[in-house]
């Protein structure tokens, strides 16, 4: 229930409060919930706003999904660069034993990713509606730091593969791009996830994200990789 004497912040720290408070609330919701499911009305009524009031802190409800979704971002690549850092590399390696580096490191994305449920959420809502319903500024510091991010798990990538710069950002957005569109097809804990599984012809409808994420980025690394060694020298 909203709180008609709410009072605005006033100064600049009392706005960021105030944003991180919606920002937390936006989460607990989208978290229970699903993304698809959360309003401005219910994030409002979460913080005790009205929703006018919250909207002089945001632009739109997709703005501060878009702000979740970039800090997602940030935690899964710090993550996924500690983890990273910890694999042996396997620039020489051949046959089974590249393909069994390749796997594990295809489960580290896997995992990391699958681990965070909401962000897997947010990266298939990113393109289809959270970039549509705000203002070119918000999308290009968006995508700035969705950007800077690929790039630094790309150079990760590359310390313990032998991929070039190219194929390892191709790496990184296919693992979040399948993510998004995985955990979709998955839709874990809802209805529609139950009545797949209780339904003996429906059942071969249900996904398992991080298995089927984790050969679809194994067969990725290990298909660059060959590629990579087969390639001539000083090409």
């Amino acid at each position: 229930m909203t709180d008609p004497d709410f009072q605005r912040a006033r100064t600049p720290e009392a706005k960021r409060a105030r944003e991180n408070a919606i920002l937390a609330a936006a989460e607990r919701l989208a978290t229970a919930n699903g993304v698809r499911a959360v309003t401005v009305t219910a994030i409002a009524d979460e913080v005790g706003m009205h929703k006018s009031a919250m909207l002089r802190y945001f632009e739109t409800r997709e703005d501060i999904f878009l702000r979740l979704a970039a800090d997602g971002w940030q935690e899964w690549s710090a993550e996924v660069r500690s983890r990273l850092g910890a694999v042996r590399p396997y620039g020489g390696a051949a046959g089974p034993e590249r393909e069994k580096a390749a796997r594990s490191i295809a489960g580290v994305l896997a995992h990391s990713l699958v681990a965070r449920p909401l962000f897997c959420d947010l990266l298939a809502h990113t393109p289809l509606n959270l970039e549509r319903n705000v203002s070119l500024d918000t999308v290009r510091a968006f995508k700035l730091r969705a950007i800077a991010e690929v790039a630094e798990i790309g150079t990760a990538l590359r310390t313990v593969t032998p991929l070039d710069a190219d194929q390892a950002r191709s790496v990184v957005v296919t693992a979040t791009s399948m993510a998004g569109a995985l955990w979709q097809m998955a839709a874990p804990g809802t209805t529609l996830r139950a009545f797949y599984e209780t339904d003996p012809e429906l059942c071969h409808s249900v996904v398992e994200v991080e298995p089927r994420l984790t050969d679809i980025l194994a067969a990725l690394l290990t298909g660059y990789a060959v590629a990579s060694t087969a390639r001539p020298v000083g090409d």
